[in-house]
Order: C-alpha cells, then sequence, then structure tokens
C-alpha cells in the first residue's frame, strides 16, 4: 500500500508538472518563435506523460496485489472466526447473512482499498497541491478556486449521512436475499413436493423488488450529488475563463500563465467529480466494515480455560455433576439437576419422549454447548479443563439428522485427518453397513454433492456413523443415529456396533427399543430431569414412564395400575 500510494503520488506530481512546462512553452519559444526551444520542451513534456504512464502502470500492479491479498486474509479471519464460534451463535443467525459479509461486504472492501482510499489521498493531496500553485500563478482567482471548497464540504455532508443509511439498508437487504436463496436451494425438494413454486417465487420477488427500490434510491441520491459536485468547479472554471481573460488584456497576467493556470484547474475537475463516488465507496466500506466486525467482535464463549491441558489418552470414565443447562437467550432451563456416572467402557442409552431434552444433554460432552450450572467431567477432570482439539479427538459423535459436505466420499470420512488408513476406513464402512460406497462411481473418491442429497437418507445416516467411530474414539456419542434405517439395515449395524461398543463409553440417545439391546444402563430423561436410571428390564418392571416411552404412548392411568406392556417383536429384539 506504502508503494502504490508513492507511486500515485509520482504519478500525480508528474501530471501537474505538464502545466507548468506549458507556461514555459507558451511564454518562450511561441511567444519568441523559437523552434529549437519549443522542440526542447516538447520533449520535457512527453517524458513528463512517459513518467506518469509507467507510474500509473506500478501503481496498477501493486494495487491488485495489495488489495486482493488483504481481502483474501480478511476472508480467511472471518472463516475461522466463525469456527471458534459456539453453536448458539450459529441458531441466531441466518446463514445468508454470514455469506454476504463474507463475499460482498470484503469485496465492498477491497473495492476502496484498492481505488477509494488511494484516490481520496491522492486527490486530496492533488486538491491542496495545485490550489497552491495556482494562488501562486494568480494569487486573486486562486483564493475563487480554494472558496469553491466550502459548498463542496457542504454537499459532501449532507450526501454522506443519507448515502450511508441506504447502504447499511441494501447490504442487510442483500443478505436477506443471499437467505431466501439458501434456503430455496437446500429444501427444493420440499418446494417442488408440496407444489410451492409460486409461493416460494413470490416471496423472493418482494424481497428482491425491495432490493431494487433500495439500489435505486441509491443511484439517485449518487447521481444527485454527482451533478451537484460536477457543477461547482464548472462554474468556478466559468469565472476563471472570463476574469483571467480580462486580467491578460489589462497586463496582470501573461497568456502562458493563463493556460497553465486553466490547465491545472481542469487537473481539479476529476478529483471533484470523483469525489461523490469516493464518499459513497467510503461510506460503502465503513457500512461493510461494521457488518464485519457485528461477526468479529461477538468473542467465541467456548474456549479454553486459562491452564487447559492436552489429553493424548483416557480411561472413559464420564461423570454428569448437578449439570443444568439452559439455552442463550431463554430464561427456562432445558435441563436441571443432571447426575449421571458413566463407567468406563459401559453403554448409556437416554430414552426420553420427544422434547425433553435428549440432544441437548449428549451436545454437552464435546462442548458444543456449556453447561450452564454443574460439570462434567472425563476421568475426573472438567472437560472445560481439557484443550477442545484434545477433547474432541477423544469423544466421536453421530447426529440424527447427518451432515455431509460437498467432497468425496473419503474426504467426508476424514474430514481432514490425514493419519487415517484405508482399513480404518473400511472397517469404519463395515461396522456402520456403509459397504455401498464401494460400488459409487469413483469408489471412496466419488464426489457426493451439496449436503450428501445425491444420497437416500438411510446412506447418509450410516455415513455420519461411520465417520464417528472411525478412528475408534474413547468416547462415542450417538444422537439416535439409526432412525433413518430399515429393519434388516438396523439389525445389521446394531451387531456390528455392539462389538464397537465394548471397551468403548457410549452414550446412546434412543428412540427405537430395538436400540436399547446396546445399551449396559438406560437413563430416563423427563422434563429435563433424570426420572430413573437402571438396566432395561428393571425400568421395564418398576417405571411406567419407561414402558410408555419406549412405547409412543403416554403413560394414561391403566399403564399405571397394570404396569402392562406389550410391544409386538420386542422380546425377540431383546433377546438378539
Amino acid at each position: 500500500m506504502v508503494w502504490l500510494v508513492l507511486a500515485a503520488f509520482a504519478a500525480t506530481g508528474a501530471s501537474i508538472a505538464v502545466p507548468l512546462v506549458v507556461q514555459r512553452v507558451v511564454d518562450g519559444p511561441i511567444a519568441h518563435r523559437d523552434p529549437s526551444g519549443l522542440l526542447w520542451l516538447g520533449g520535457l513534456a512527453a517524458v513528463f506523460g512517459l513518467i506518469e504512464a509507467v507510474l500509473i502502470f506500478v501503481r496498477r500492479w501493486t494495487q491488485a496485489a495489495a488489495a486482493l491479498g488483504m481481502e483474501a486474509t480478511i476472508r480467511n479471519d472471518i472463516y475461522a472466526h466463525l469456527q471458534r464460534l459456539e453453536i448458539g451463535f450459529h441458531d441466531q443467525w441466518q446463514s445468508g447473512q454470514l455469506l454476504s459479509r463474507v463475499t460482498a461486504d470484503l469485496s465492498v472492501i477491497r473495492r476502496f482499498l484498492s481505488f477509494g482510499l488511494v484516490f481520496l489521498i491522492v486527490n486530496t493531496a492533488t486538491y491542496i497541491t495545485v490550489v497552491a500553485l495556482l494562488i501562486h500563478l494568480q494569487w486573486p482567482l486562486g483564493l475563487l478556486v480554494a472558496a469553491s471548497a466550502i459548498p463542496l464540504f457542504i454537499l459532501s455532508r449532507r450526501f454522506s449521512r443519507a448515502y450511508i443509511a441506504a447502504s447499511r439498508r441494501m447490504q442487510d437487504e442483500l443478505g436477506d436475499v443471499a437467505t431466501l436463496v439458501e434456503e430455496s436451494a437446500q429444501g427444493l425438494r420440499t418446494i417442488k413436493a408440496f407444489g410451492r413454486r409460486p409461493f416460494m417465487a413470490d416471496r423472493f420477488g418482494r424481497e428482491a423488488r425491495q432490493l431494487h427500490d433500495t439500489a435505486i434510491g441509491k443511484g439517485r441520491l449518487l447521481a444527485l450529488s454527482s451533478a451537484r459536485f460536477d457543477l461547482v468547479p464548472n462554474l468556478t472554471l466559468a469565472v476563471v475563463l472570463v476574469v483571467g481573460a480580462a486580467t491578460v488584456a489589462t497586463d496582470g497576467m501573461t497568456l502562458g500563465e493563463l493556460v497553465a493556470f486553466v490547465s491545472l484547474q481542469l487537473m481539479l475537475i476529476w478529483p471533484i467529480e470523483s469525489l461523490g463516488w469516493i464518499i459513497a465507496n467510503a461510506q460503502e466500506a465503513m457500512t461493510a466494515a461494521d457488518r464485519i466486525h457485528e461477526v468479529l467482535d461477538t468473542p467465541p464463549s467456548i474456549v479454553d480455560r486459562p491452564g487447559a491441558v492436552t489429553v493424548a489418552e483416557s480411561r472413559g470414565h464420564v461423570r454428569f455433576e448437578g449439570v443444568t443447562f439452559t439455552y442463550p437467550g431463554t430464561a427456562t432451563p432445558v435441563l436441571r439437576r443432571i447426575d449421571l456416572d458413566v463407567r468406563p467402557g459401559e453403554t448409556l442409552a437416554i430414552v426420553g419422549a420427544t422434547g425433553c431434552g435428549k440432544t441437548s444433554l449428549v451436545s454437552l460432552m464435546p462442548r458444543l454447548y456449556d453447561v450452564t450450572g454443574g460439570r462434567i467431567t472425563l476421568d475426573g477432570r472438567d472437560i472445560r479443563d481439557i484443550q477442545l482439539d484434545s477433547l474432541r479427538r477423544l469423544v466421536g459423535m453421530a447426529f440424527e439428522d447427518p451432515t455431509l459436505f460437498s467432497m468425496s466420499v473419503r474426504e467426508n470420512l476424514t474430514l481432514g485427518r490425514r493419519e487415517t488408513t484405508d482399513d480404518e476406513i473400511h472397517e469404519a464402512l463395515r461396522v456402520a453397513q456403509a459397504e455401498f460406497v464401494y460400488d459409487l462411481p469413483w469408489g471412496l473418491d466419488t464426489r457426493i454433492g451439496e449436503q450428501g442429497l445425491s444420497l437416500s437418507g438411510g446412506q447418509r445416516q450410516r455415513l455420519a456413523l461411520a465417520r464417528a467411530v472411525i478412528g475408534r474414539p474413547r468416547v462415542l456419542v450417538l444422537d439416535d443415529p439409526l432412525s433413518a434405517l430399515d429393519v434388516h439395515t438396523e439389525a445389521l449395524v446394531e451387531e456390528a456396533l455392539a462389538r464397537v461398543l465394548h471397551g468403548t463409553t457410549a452414550l446412546l440417545v434412543v428412540h427405537r427399543p430395538s436400540t436399547v439391546a446396546l445399551a449396559d444402563r438406560v437413563a430416563l430423561l423427563a422434563d429435563g430431569a433424570i426420572a430413573a436410571v437402571g438396566t432395561h428390564s428393571e425400568l421395564l418392571d418398576t417405571v411406567p414412564a419407561y414402558r410408555a416411552a419406549l412405547s409412543a404412548e403416554a403413560p394414561g392411568p391403566d399403564v399405571e395400575r397394570s404396569g402392562a406392556f406389550s410391544l409386538d417383536g420386542f422380546d425377540d429384539v431383546v433377546s438378539r
């Protein structure tokens, strides 16, 4: 940036020198009819022009590298910061708003850094230098030109106030439109299945029209200001030509001085005319910077505590001690006084009605959220005292709603873990019954498309399960990862999982009775609290609410009195 500003100053200096050479030409060789002097001064003007051209090339070359480099650096910083921010932040922000900040807003800042900022510095320096030269050449006319800055200052202030509000409104609306496009692309199957294309098109049309109207308003503001900024220097030039001609006629200045004066003043027209564009560009960049800082200034709430340690090995002893959890921005706790002790190598199933807090509970283990009360320990150490990267290497997780990326199958399974071997990948695929990937056109190297929509729900879920068990994490958290599987595939996966879970501490969120067979013990979660803990048989015999949860029935009076429980085929599943 320093080099390009210096090059710009030097180029401007060369261009300013040309009118002064012209003055010498008019008052010297032309007035005295000296051809040799004319050639010499003409050659000097050509040299200044060549220098200016070379310096402009240097400035543009340097400018592109500097601006694009800064844009790339800031974009990397924003992306890294978004990765550090907790899940609660992303729950509250529209993805389209984040996308527009990383793309459109950064482009606005780059344009200002590469053009607007340079022109602002150079044009300001040019204006001051030229006005000083004009005062030196003819001080009354020079002061007149200097006084024209007063209406320009008033116009620029009024324009800035109106334009910055319009810029912020337009950039926010761009984020809203980006959100609509993303949601429509991700939900295209649903839109088509329900025949809601006209509704969504109308909704998008309204948002796009609002963005169009805001952009038109911005354009009108810029057009009006540009016309006013253009009017001031041209009126000043007209006055200078009339007064200057009269002054030359009375021998108050030479013709060469008038030519140089007018030539120098003409150099001010572009800086003044560009003032509206520079102000507009600066206001847009300032608004974009504010929007980016809204993200960058948000501190991550889930971070390593001072003195957090790296843990390479773990026995897998997990304890929940008086754990309470409330989602950010809400007042009602989702979990209340949770006490659980999961011994090393034990599999604990978590059962409960929909909305009771099962997913919230297991999401605390890898610190996707942090407890708001109590603590969770791993081998007696608070997990907040373990470095996040270390903790998440020890804890593997698979979600009910699997997330796959627009990458190859191999890349989705390893997610950048280069140390993963083909044998480990094959074993994980076998456990998850996901060997279907070998039948894809390019096997493990097949790109599966955004969100894995080219695969069925069950296939996506099996790949997510394979990703969780790959590398054999010490603690495995499975949030109902078999919900999209058919009964036959589920049985095969459970059989393979039973071998994997041997010696691995596991927390399973369970909705199907068959999955309970994988667990050593079961915890019944009701209204955010642990209602009962025991083996499946114990709870089945003594806790009506547990029987109701597994049979998808509310515990009515008859169930309470009789303790009856019937589920076709359940005994066969448990025995298997």
